[in-house]
């Protein structure tokens, strides 16, 4: 049974102003031996999660969002670059694989992220986002650390 996201006790407050922040907070977790999460996914896959959401920031996103769905995106975006995401969104079953993939370790998943984020240092992102659409590089890096927040704020370290 999963989670109610929206309902977890013990979440992390965090804020993070750079993609350095985000892999050091994601560093001191994989190297913590006893860091747990209080949501639905393991360490593992909450790290790969944002690593390929960053990807696909550059490489394009195979998908778009419904017409009533973007035009509610434009009117939450600012928002959300500003004040961070809430928790409780919930995927169809089948977008879940493709969005948090599994891998072998938290150390592997780690390695993903760092490859990632320096991917989004040294090259833009410009791929229109499935709701938001067209996002600046920086709006993009905004959105990277926000989704981060919201992530790893459920992934508590010893």
């Amino acid at each position: 049974m999963s989670v109610d996201s929206k309902t977890v006790q013990g979440r992390r407050e965090l804020h993070f102003t750079s993609l350095d922040d985000m892999v050091a907070d994601a560093e001191k977790l994989v190297s913590s031996p006893t860091s747990r999460t209080l949501g639905n996914w393991p360490l593992s896959q909450l790290l790969t999660h944002l690593a390929t959401a960053m990807n696909a920031s550059i490489d394009g996103v195979p998908f778009t969002a419904s017409w009533p769905l973007r035009l509610f995106g434009l009117v939450i975006k600012r928002g959300i670059l500003k004040n961070g995401m809430l928790p409780g969104f919930a995927l169809l079953k089948e977008e879940e694989a493709a969005a948090f993939p599994a891998v072998s370790s938290p150390q592997e998943a780690l390695e993903m992220l760092r490859k990632a984020a320096g991917r989004l240092r040294n090259e833009r992102a410009t791929a229109r986002h499935p709701l938001f659409g067209k996002l600046t590089h920086e709006e993009w890096t905004q959105l990277h650390l926000r989704h981060a927040e919201l992530h790893l704020s459920f992934a508590v370290p010893s």
